[in-house]
């Protein structure tokens, strides 16, 4: 567990040989952008440093806190000492790796697979209540990362390229069979998202079914789902009125009040 305190850390500005920082190895085996570390370098050499990475004392070194692609791009400059904010007083190793995993992932544009494979590693060392209290989700985003870092490397390959992500973690569930699970995913990749979760429905409820069926199967699924629904003038207006001042999206407020209207007739 990360001390409550983590989101207060007491440090000091330091310059320190570069080479006396590592990286532990989890975030080591991190891919980065060798493009954006290019561009990012140049922006250090040209601006300066603007913020300094973080570190904490481990052994004769230092321990990466925050800062991995900074860091990547002041090597890259060649540069022997760099300017860091140090811990002065950090945290034992794994606690120090949940740490670090929390300030990296609230940098930007941080890919998919890289939150999915911290967002894993959190809930190993914190539980995904407290992983994902340190990140600012929901437990329910929290666990969808956590489900897609178990999936196969030939699935995850898929994301988000030729499916999304929450349906690559159903169609593993459905299909563990990977090959399978590809070609699949593969048929599916071209249809709107709402068929395709008609879809995985149908091959969850007949998974030896074949794809022309399933797709018949999902495309009914779908259609049943969607009814248009004209209101008159003053219905409409005061539709509007209500969700905006429920601050709703009026398609979404009428969905529920048919819903709700439907459940209550069927008790």
């Amino acid at each position: 567990m990360v001390p409550k305190n983590h989101s207060k850390p007491r440090y000091r500005v330091r310059l320190i040989p570069i080479s006396k920082i590592h990286v532990w190895d989890e975030a080591q085996a991190r891919s980065l952008d060798r493009e954006g570390i290019r561009e990012l370098a140049k922006s250090i050499k040209t601006e300066g440093l603007q913020n300094p990475p973080m570190v904490q004392k481990n052994g004769n070194g230092f321990l990466l806190m925050s800062g991995q692609r900074r860091l990547a791009a002041l090597r890259l400059l060649k540069t022997r000492k760099v300017p860091v904010l140090f811990l002065r007083k950090g945290y034992d190793l794994e606690n120090a790796k949940a740490a670090s995993v929390v300030e990296n992932l609230h940098r930007k544009n941080m890919k998919p697979k890289d939150m999915a494979r911290s967002c894993s590693f959190l809930a190993e060392k914190m539980g995904v209540a407290k992983g994902a209290r340190s990140l600012g989700i929901s437990s329910k985003t929290f666990k969808k990362y956590v489900g897609f870092a178990a999936l196969p490397e030939k699935i995850k390959s898929l994301v988000p390229r030729t499916i999304s992500g929450s349906v690559a973690i159903r169609l593993n569930q459905i299909i563990p069979n990977v090959p399978k699970a590809v070609k699949i995913a593969q048929r599916i990749s071209r249809l709107d998202a709402r068929t395709q979760k008609a879809y995985l429905k149908a091959l969850a409820r007949h998974p030896s079914a074949n794809h022309r069926k399933l797709l018949k199967q999902a495309r009914l699924i779908a259609v049943r789902r969607t009814v248009p629904l004209s209101l008159s003038t003053s219905a409409a207006k005061k539709l509007e009125r209500i969700s905006s001042y429920m601050d709703k999206d009026p398609e979404k407020l009428a969905r529920q009040i048919i819903v709700t209207w439907l459940s209550k007739k069927h008790r």
